[in-house]
């Protein structure tokens, strides 16, 4: 089982999917970390899949949230990768480091041009991860024509060490 283990580890590590900041609020708390394991689930209805880490300050204020904020990020968008996936909200204030406003009682990022804002429908508890499905409720303003390269990506953040223990 070990053999599979490090077998699957080294084949997803390949892997380039899409990272996200996600956000939460919730009895006067925000939090936010950087995301790896999420996707659109349904088209109709609309839902998003977000899972959070259960080592992360993150899941333990979204599990009180009923709204989450999504943030989709491009590859110009380092600056704030690092501050939400190299700190810790453990020791360290990251919405003291950006700019940011409410949007639906969930904190969205200035800096993210691509964002929305779900309602949680439902949470799953799996592996390490806790599941959080979202039925979009705001969504940012579709943003001009793109001028970055492309989106932030697992490989473009994969030397950054987290602000939790992995």
């Amino acid at each position: 089982m070990d053999d599979t283990r490090e077998a699957f580890s080294a084949l997803v590590a390949t892997l380039d999917y899409p990272m996200v900041i996600v956000t939460a609020a919730a009895d006067g708390e925000n939090a936010g970390c950087l995301v790896g394991f999420t996707t659109q689930c349904s088209i109709d209805p609309p839902r998003f899949l977000v899972f959070l880490s259960e080592k992360n300050r993150t899941h333990e204020v979204a599990r009180r949230a009923d709204r989450l904020a999504v943030h989709f990020l491009d590859d110009a968008d380092h600056a704030l990768a690092e501050l939400f996936g190299g700190e810790t909200g453990d020791n360290v204030d990251k919405f003291s480091r950006c700019r940011w406003h409410a949007v639906d009682g969930a904190p969205v990022l200035d800096d993210a041009e691509r964002w929305f804002v779900g309602r949680v429908v439902d949470r799953y508890e799996r592996g390490d991860h806790g599941g959080h499905l979202l039925e979009p409720i705001s969504v940012a303003p579709a943003p001009g024509p793109r001028e970055s390269e492309g989106d932030l990506s697992y490989q473009d953040v994969r030397e950054m060490e987290p602000g939790h223990e992995p």
